[in-house]
């Protein structure tokens, strides 16, 4: 496991980063042992400079391994503190990642099992008159690239909760296709195909 420390308005002394790895290091023991060799773990420490902030130490984990990145955040009084919450709930979120990873293999469902004929209809967008119409400003703010690993849908769900999103774009090792998997208002998961 590769830890990295970086610090934001804040500098990470010899006495925290220590602490960080003593903490951290524990993830090694839950997480499955063909994934600790690829497991990076980065660790971003800032301190909010709003005075209205109650918690102002903030500790960010990202962990990144083979097969899922596991992300959480955490804010307390003190940095120490911060850093042992960001743990602690890292720690469930790897074993809730690795009991799933169980799961999910113990029971797949075939993956044309949901179809995108079974999404829901949308709604007609009411129409507006010239009136009403006013140009929207929008912009685009963000642009992500990343390494699309081929996976199963059944994978991509799992990646999907992890992340706590609403959907995941993922490429199909099956078809070779990009697909969707979402999660539906009813709690299950749908799967967009392309036609």
């Amino acid at each position: 496991m590769q830890l990295q420390v970086k610090g934001k308005n804040v500098s990470v002394t010899d006495a925290l980063f220590e602490h960080a790895e003593r903490k951290l290091e524990r993830l090694t023991k839950i997480l499955p042992a063909y994934e600790d060799d690829a497991t990076t773990v980065e660790l971003e420490l800032s301190v909010e400079r709003n005075p209205k902030v109650e918690r102002p130490q903030v500790a960010e984990v990202t962990v990144r391994t083979k097969r899922a990145v596991l992300r959480v955040h955490e804010s307390a009084d003190d940095m120490y503190a911060a850093i042992d919450l960001a743990a602690r709930k890292l720690e469930r979120q790897a074993r809730r990642y690795r009991k799933r990873k169980v799961d999910h293999h113990a029971r797949a469902v075939p993956e044309d099992a949901v179809l995108a004929a079974d999404l829901p209809e949308l709604p007609a967008m009411p129409e507006l008159d010239g009136a009403d119409e006013a140009p929207i400003a929008t912009q685009l703010v963000k642009s992500k690239r990343f390494v699309m690993e081929p996976m199963g849908a059944e994978e991509a769900a799992l990646h999907m909760d992890m992340l706590h999103h609403d959907f995941y774009v993922f490429r199909n090792d099956a078809s070779g296709e990009i697909n969707v998997v979402y999660r539906r208002n009813d709690g299950d998961y749908g799967l967009i195909v392309p036609e």
